[in-house]
């Protein structure tokens, strides 16, 4: 059983000396995540000169409905192809930084592209996509079904990042299963933050920036525990999130093998 207070405690452990890089990177993919919606000056069409309904026709009607879905079509591709990669490559950061704090390690600022690795890179497009549909899709019949799949699916990028070949359909089945009876206490969890972020909303919402490290390293912690629950209660394997032997260790298992078989024959 987890509670908030302990994942920030691990969280601020997970910082401490790695605070301006962790800042870095959610500054990043702050920055190119809200690069994904385009403004096209819809706010400065009332300042044509003349009554908007004198000078209105179905040809500027049918310009600005063009705009609009030019634009929309650009910014999901943009998050497609850029966006959710990047957040993989986030989370895959902060899951290695919480990793390695007990041996003193730091996570490399690099890992940031981790999503784009050309042998997963389209695996990870595929998988972000179709979760954000779906996502998408049970938004469309209410804000709150929209808002429980949305806890459903958050462990999608987490696992991605841990093991970028596990196939759409079982990332998403897998991260279902890992916030089952889960998705109260993650919302709980991220109301904590709410404080934080009123005080940086205004700090003329500059504060809010400073607050993303403490809130990303607190939700990698969130899925570090969830996955041990996972693995302890046979929802997933090792392998299934990338745990592999390394060659040398399964030659090594496998000489003991041989070496075993040989006494007893003799």
């Amino acid at each position: 059983m987890w509670t908030s207070a302990d994942l920030k405690e691990k969280a601020k452990i997970a910082l401490t000396g790695t605070y301006w890089k962790a800042f870095a990177i959610t500054l990043v993919f702050g920055a190119l995540s809200g690069g994904a919606s385009y403004s096209s000056g819809f706010s400065n069409i009332g300042n044509y000169g003349g009554d908007m309904s004198e000078s209105f026709d179905i040809t500027v009607f049918l310009v600005i409905i063009g705009i609009a879905i030019f634009t929309a079509s650009l910014s999901i591709v943009f998050n497609a192809f850029v966006t959710s990669p990047i957040e993989v490559g986030v989370r895959k950061y902060f899951i290695t930084s919480a990793e390695i704090v007990d041996t003193g390690g730091l996570a490399e600022f690099n890992l940031i592209g981790h999503g784009f690795k050309g042998g997963t890179y389209m695996e990870v497009v595929k998988t972000m996509f179709i979760k954000n549909v779906y996502v998408f899709l049970w938004s469309l019949l209410l804000i709150i079904p929209g808002i429980i799949k949305g806890y459903s699916y958050a462990m999608v990028p987490y696992i991605l990042a841990d093991n970028p070949k596990i196939g759409v359909s079982r990332a998403i089945e897998l991260s279902s299963e890992m916030t089952q009876n889960e998705k109260m206490d993650m919302f709980i969890l991220d109301l904590s933050f709410f404080g934080w972020w009123i005080l940086g909303f205004l700090a003329c919402c500059i504060g809010v920036i400073f607050v993303n490290p403490y809130y990303y390293a607190t939700h990698a912690e969130l899925y570090r525990t969830l996955r041990e629950k996972a693995l302890d209660e046979d929802m997933c394997t090792y392998e299934e999130l990338g745990f592999l032997e390394s060659e040398d260790e399964t030659t090594e298992d496998e000489e003991l093998e041989d070496e075993t078989s040989t006494e007893d024959e003799e």
